[in-house]
């Protein structure tokens, strides 16, 4: 049971996307809160005009998990990740407590224009198994079951699903700011699950239990009646078949893909430029993937060769699905694959040089051990017992646990920025860093390095051996090679 003694108000509010209409949105309010922005530094905030209200920066992601299990009594997300929980946990604790008025696009299905698929009709018929690629799971899920689809599949991913069809999925589930910005993807959007605004949100029992009622009134005149729990379902479709206007132009504005006889997974986000250098030094002639821009399909000058730009946390199971012959990936992501799947045909060739870092296991400054084994003694003695440990490496933060027989112990899976739990919402943290300059600026101290990771290439071992391209394959991984320092 929560203790509601303390008077104390938990306030998550969102990194990235809504983070400066959320800091306008607090100005206009007077929530007291002037050091919320795009150029904070901390993670913490105190409000200068409610001193029993505090607040924290979090990954949208994470801030309706958080706020539904407690930790924070409010937050501020958008109703994309709200509906991505309560569509798998309606019971939950989790409240909507109104729209704020400020988002954008929505959350699309869509079919590659080479899949002939053009309506929803079609996916109801029962004779096709569909693949579905999405970050979001549980509200791809909840799609085909209401649509009754007999046979379905579904892929997560941790970005970049508009790259997946045709070849490797047959629908996405994604993110768009409308139907037209969907169609210059080179997909068909055929339904608008919900639209993606901004959301106060409350924990059920923080409501029912604590006094709310001075913030929520700060909060009132930007409040519009809530919408019932299944109003997104009824959102209009915005399909060709509804009268989205896509012209022809838009429709083949991604040339037509073609089965390529080899093909190979490059990285976005922060390793995009390092390896666009390093295919640089290979002689890898590419169109579309640089430092300065990045097309999800780049072309090369080798006209056997395909190439997607993904996410790197997604290419080991890609490889071992076989949807990729090759991929530049981090020697971190595939321990984190072969920990969950040991039978995994992926195996890495090589370290390519570049992106270093270390996976350290960090604790609060304030916290009295100086390694794991004193942390095994904390857990022992039940000062800390479960450990709570917050990590985007779920399977190597398990791993480490078990083989430090750390007994009990919680994982709490996060999407970025986990520094920002310690000492708070979580004992321990398992995370990657360069410098550990960070870990330092919010007063973390290094316990334990469980090993070092850089960029590496991976294949499939069966692949390798029975493939009828083994002679390009050899030549491809023979160039990248080259680019060796």
């Amino acid at each position: 049971m929560k203790d509601y003694q303390d008077g104390y108000v938990k306030l998550a509010l969102p990194k990235g996307r809504f983070l400066l209409p959320t800091a306008s949105l607090l100005a206009e309010i007077s929530l007291g809160f002037q050091d919320y922005s795009d150029k904070t530094k901390q993670y913490r905030l105190r409000s200068a005009r409610f001193p029993s209200l505090s607040a924290k920066i979090l990954q949208e992601k994470d801030i309706s998990i958080q706020v539904a299990v407690g930790n924070y009594d409010l937050g501020i997300c958008g109703l994309d990740w709200i509906e991505e929980f309560l569509v798998k946990y309606p019971a939950g604790a989790l409240v909507k407590i109104s729209s704020l008025n400020y988002g954008e696009g929505g959350i699309h299905v869509a079919a590659s224009t080479q899949a002939g698929i053009t309506s929803l009709n079609e996916l109801s018929d029962g004779r096709n198994d569909y693949r579905i690629v999405t970050e979001y799971p549980n509200l791809a899920e909840a799609f085909a079951l209401n649509l009754r689809m007999r046979r379905f599949r579904i892929f997560p991913v941790w970005g970049a699903a508009e790259a997946y069809p045709p070849e490797n999925a047959d629908l996405a589930v994604l993110w768009g700011k409308s139907g037209i910005d969907i169609a210059t993807q080179g997909l068909i959007p055929l339904k608008r699950l919900l639209p993606v605004t901004a959301f106060l949100i409350a924990n059920r029992e923080s409501l029912e239990n604590k006094d709310l009622s001075q913030i929520l009134t700060c909060f009132s005149s930007k409040l519009t009646a809530d919408l019932p729990a299944e109003a997104w379902q009824a959102e209009p479709q915005t399909s060709i078949e509804n009268g989205l206007d896509i012209s022809e132009e838009l429709k083949v504005s991604r040339p037509l893909w073609q089965a390529k006889e080899i093909n190979l997974a490059l990285p976005d986000g922060h390793q995009q430029p390092p390896t666009s250098q390093f295919l640089k030094r290979a002689g890898l002639a590419l169109q579309g993937y640089s430092e300065e821009m990045v097309s999800r399909r780049p072309s090369a000058d080798l006209d056997w060769l395909g190439i997607k730009v993904i996410r790197p946390q997604d290419m080991p199971l890609q490889v071992a699905n076989n949807n990729f012959d090759l991929a530049i990936t981090g020697e971190d992501w595939l321990l984190e694959h072969l920990y969950r799947f040991p039978s995994s045909p992926v195996k890495k060739l090589f370290a390519l040089g570049f992106g270093a870092v270390k996976i350290v296991a960090a604790v609060s400054q304030e916290m009295p051990v100086a390694d794991i084994d004193e942390v095994r003694s904390l857990v022992q003695s039940n000062r800390f017992a479960p450990l709570k440990v917050a990590s985007e490496y779920i399977n190597i933060a398990d791993r480490y646990l078990r083989d430090n027989h750390i007994n009990p112990y919680k994982l709490i899976p996060t999407w970025g920025a986990s520094e920002a739990f310690l000492p708070e919402d979580a004992d321990m943290l398992i995370d990657n860093i360069q410098t550990g300059k960070t870990l330092e600026q919010h007063k973390l101290k290094i316990i334990d390095v469980l090993f070092r990771s850089s960029a590496c290439l991976i294949a499939n071992k069966d692949s390798l051996v029975s493939s009828d391209n083994k002679e390009k394959l050899e030549f491809l991984t023979q160039k990248l090679r080259a680019g060796l320092k």
